[in-house]
């Protein structure tokens, strides 16, 4: 007799042990994995210019456009803003931006933290033969449906694209600096 309770003792030692170790793995990981953060909009945006003049090359200027999250919870960007020239009356002029292909990553903004795109204005002169004066730019965060207007004039052209875009990268973007 005293020879089954040791061993129904063991038993349920070793079933404890095993239920212990299946139980703790299981626990940390859910503790370990941290919930994703909705993606940015621009309830939760500031969408501006980087102060300064861009950086140059033959024919175009770069310019980082800033993504700061106003908001009081921390949202993620992710690929390439939608960006187009518009006209004093809102109304768009020329095609909208295409992307220069670049690789992009996830970008999680906290509460006051910066992210930005590099903006490529292509000299409209090279372009097309009459000058349409652009007054700013409709900007959609990657992936949102909402845009913000951010004052900006430029010449464009009419009927072909004079802005490319990168993807958003994280960190506020140098002026005449920040190429990516």
């Amino acid at each position: 007799m005293a020879r089954v309770i040791c061993q129904l003792r063991g038993v349920v030692i070793v079933a404890a042990a095993v239920a212990a170790v299946a139980f703790v793995p299981a626990a940390s990981a859910r503790r370990a994995a941290p919930a994703s953060a909705p993606r940015c909009t621009v309830a939760h945006l500031e969408i501006w210019f980087g102060l300064g003049l861009g950086g140059g090359t033959l024919g175009s200027v770069y310019y980082p456009l800033e993504f700061s999250n106003v908001g009081h919870h921390a949202c993620t960007l992710n690929g390439f803003p939608g960006v187009s020239a518009i006209g004093n009356a809102g109304h768009q002029v020329g095609p909208s931006a295409s992307r220069n292909g670049q690789h992009h990553t996830t970008v999680t903004l906290a509460p006051g933290a910066t992210a930005h795109a590099i903006l490529r204005v292509e000299d409209w002169g090279a372009l097309c033969s009459h000058e349409v004066l652009a007054a700013g730019l409709k900007v959609f965060p990657p992936g949102a449906t909402g845009s913000m207007p951010v004052p900006f004039s430029f010449g464009a052209c009419a009927h072909r694209r004079v802005l490319v875009v990168g993807p958003v990268n994280a960190g506020v973007g140098i002026p005449g600096f920040t190429t990516s």
